[in-house]
């Protein structure tokens, strides 16, 4: 089946493998160049602090074709320029070098994998990914909401407690320091369904050590505080300073350990 030309921004790994998955036909936008391309979907293949570039060089007729696929906390950042109901796709899979083809991020919990897409352009990127032989469920706002914040929780537990013990991998965390991670990952999963007003299934300690299982090799750091930490600190500093207690104290106590904060 001949696949829809999409219009990749950013030419890295996961760009690359996508841009190999389609027909040849895809438009590939380097950094600093316009935005522009065949009708339909513009995945955005950037690190979290080039998105506001991207949509400023995105025509504004254009914006909502914008399918945003990076880790982190994104919905407020989208709210703010308008697309809060853009495409958002959370990506499993992994690329580890430019050309080489992706690895899906099925687990023993999870065998059907995880990766998930919401929003206007999300058949259609589940169409390319299914092509390629990699999973991708498509979402309503709501389970999508869910499934974007234990992503959050995973990336920023794994990679704090990571960073509190020398930068070890993600597979370190989950066999060495099970019990330090199991608690931030709860407690962060309390105070941010919270936030959001969710419930999130049984199981997320579960789900989110087995994902660490299948990529046990990933180095350990904290990146893009602002778009994944940070918005949990966010809340620990909105509460203090409403007089309330912090909802995330392991999560603060951790940050200061790792010289975060």
């Amino acid at each position: 089946m001949a696949q829809q030309p999409f219009v990749i921004v950013g030419g890295g790994r996961v760009g690359q493998a996508l841009a190999n998955m389609g027909g040849g036909q895809d438009v590939l936008v380097r950094r600093g160049e316009a935005v522009s391309g065949p009708a339909g979907p513009i995945v955005v293949c950037t690190r979290n602090d080039d998105l506001q570039a991207v949509v400023d060089a995105t025509p504004p007729e254009r914006r909502q074709d914008l399918v945003f696929i990076q880790n982190g906390m994104l919905q407020p950042w989208l709210d703010a320029q308008g697309l809060g109901e853009a495409t958002q796709v959370l990506v499993y899979f992994a690329v580890a070098k430019a050309g080489d083809a992706p690895t899906d991020g099925k687990t023993d919990v999870n065998p059907e994998g995880l990766t998930a897409a919401y929003g206007p352009h999300a058949e259609a990127v589940a169409a390319r990914l299914h092509a390629a032989g990699l999973s991708c469920a498509v979402l309503g706002k709501a389970e999508f909401t869910k499934s974007m914040l234990e992503k959050l929780i995973w990336i920023s537990a794994f990679m704090l407690v990571g960073a509190c013990h020398g930068g070890c991998t993600v597979g370190e965390v989950e066999s060495q320091h099970t019990e330090e991670v199991a608690e931030l990952i709860a407690e962060l999963a309390a105070a941010g369904s919270a936030a959001l007003g969710v419930t999130l299934e049984s199981g997320v300690q579960e789900r989110l050590l087995a994902y660490a299982r299948s990529v046990a090799h990933f180095p350990t750091a904290v990146k893009e505080f602002k778009w994944r930490n940070g918005w949990f600190h966010d809340l620990s500093q909105q509460a203090l300073a409403s007089g309330q207690a912090d909802p995330c104290p392991l999560h603060t106590a951790r940050l200061q350990k790792a010289g975060a904060i």
